[in-house]
């Protein structure tokens, strides 16, 4: 086989012609990462305040992380789940007693579309057990507008947006949406078929919303009076990421189990892995009411009901041991509460044109911009680009990398150990590039 024409192939020419178009890629090249900060194959440094969408909690290249998982591989890489290695159950136990504070089990996975999938097949489960009077399983789960849970089959038809949906019917059955924080619609919403609500504590992907502590009580007390499960999707917002280990105690704004507000399940993924593909799923230890012979929740999900070939393996669980022990030791949770509000702060000192609404928790930051503004001064209106893309890439270029979400909101992701000088540095390059697009009016 000649390789010689691929050798000569600029990266544009090796994505163009090898890699599946299903990303609408930005042109930056990375080749290496230290902390906040990645060079591209020119050389050229940037200042990754996306995080690789959430995910690299410790920035790039971290010791801990990559010296746990240097150490576990020379040892054992990989064994079957039909075997019990150690540094899975302990990192169960971490899971269990240092970040939730609940009793419960969890289940590993790869990724956060694997740990939704498992919530699914959860409330399916407990719909077969907690029946509709008739005796039939109930399946409904309820959803919220711009939630965002994956891209498997089961996880568009449960986000609801419908830009996800296309081109994929027929959908998995089982699925309603309702506006989000909207109280009274979810209590008039319960229906005999419902049998779970899952939502987002903070929206990653629908722009940054915030739920409301009305909304979380409401959730949980809906929950406690239909027989409901719980569940919550902290893929993006957990782990640190609002300033709290628990995304939903940092919306919440106090102690979830005085408020009665305790979920029956959480999925995990991005930020718990610091980089290494991983997902998780944590059960509440409690009792079935009308059991059936059936076992505690925890539980419910029994040998060969569900599994995955590579979760939770030992290489796996040695390196999000690290991960999470460095946030739990260092306090990164507290940390990102700080720099979450000086980031913020500095936002507003910086009068950034465009800007309508900067939201969101700890270092999980939405600016939300005025894209009839944005659109006329990028020229993108030919293009039908987004606003959102249309500054992120005028932002690339800068060598600042942040986030889109949906068409007017702009992602701030920084690593939970991110730095005041490192926010100070983004603040700058944001309001220097924002105002010379705006000095083109």
């Amino acid at each position: 086989m000649d390789t010689s024409s691929q050798i000569s192939m600029t990266t544009d020419e090796l994505f163009e012609n090898y890699v599946a178009p299903t990303y609408g890629r930005f042109r930056v090249a990375p080749v290496r990462g230290q902390g906040c900060w990645l060079w591209d194959e020119a050389g050229k440094k940037y200042l990754d305040f996306g995080g690789g969408i959430a995910v690299c909690s410790l920035g790039h290249a971290p010791a801990a992380l990559s010296g746990a998982i240097a150490a576990q591989a020379s040892s054992l890489i990989h064994c079957s789940n039909l075997y019990q290695a150690p540094n899975l159950g302990k990192l169960a136990r971490l899971l269990v007693d240092d970040v939730i504070g609940l009793p419960g089990k969890v289940f590993f996975c790869n990724s956060g579309g694997e740990a939704n999938e498992t919530l699914y097949k959860l409330a399916r489960r407990y719909g077969t057990v907690q029946t509709k009077a008739n005796g039939e399983p109930r399946t409904e789960i309820l959803t919220f507008s711009n939630s965002f849970h994956g891209r498997t089959m089961a996880g568009i038809a449960a986000t609801a947006q419908e830009k996800v949906k296309a081109g994929f019917g027929p959908l998995v059955e089982g699925f309603r949406h309702l506006p989000y924080n909207d109280v009274e619609a979810l209590r008039t919403a319960v229906s005999e078929d419902t049998v779970a609500i899952l939502l987002e504590a903070v929206q990653g992907e629908g722009g940054i919303h915030v739920a409301s502590p009305e909304f979380l009580k409401t959730v949980a007390e809906v929950c406690r009076e239909h027989d409901l499960l719980f569940l919550l999707d902290e893929i993006q917002c957990g782990m640190g990421r609002t300033g709290h280990l628990r995304g939903w105690e940092t919306a919440l704004g106090e102690d979830p189990v005085s408020a009665g507000v305790v979920p029956d399940a959480v999925s995990w993924a991005k930020g718990i892995g610091g980089g290494f593909p991983f997902g998780a799923v944590w059960f509440h230890r409690r009792g079935i009411s009308n059991p059936k012979n059936a076992p505690e929740l925890c539980d419910l999900m029994g040998p060969g009901s569900h599994g995955t070939t590579y979760g939770g393996s030992p290489l796996a669980s040695a390196a999000v041991t690290a991960v999470v022990q460095e946030i739990l030791q260092k306090d990164l949770a507290g940390h990102a509460a700080a720099m979450g509000d000086y980031l913020r702060t500095k936002l507003a000192q910086a009068e950034l044109p465009f800007v309508r609404q900067v939201r969101g928790l700890g270092l999980m930051v939405g600016i939300v911009v005025d894209t009839d503004a944005v659109v006329a001064l990028t020229n993108s209106q030919e293009t039908g680009t987004p606003a959102s893309i249309a500054l992120v890439d005028a932002l690339n270029r800068a060598k600042l990398l942040t986030v889109p979400a949906g068409t007017d909101v702009i992602r701030l992701l920084p690593p939970l150990n991110v730095t005041e000088a490192e926010i100070d540095t983004a603040v700058f390059m944001l309001k220097t590039t924002f105002e010379k697009l705006a000095a083109t009016a």
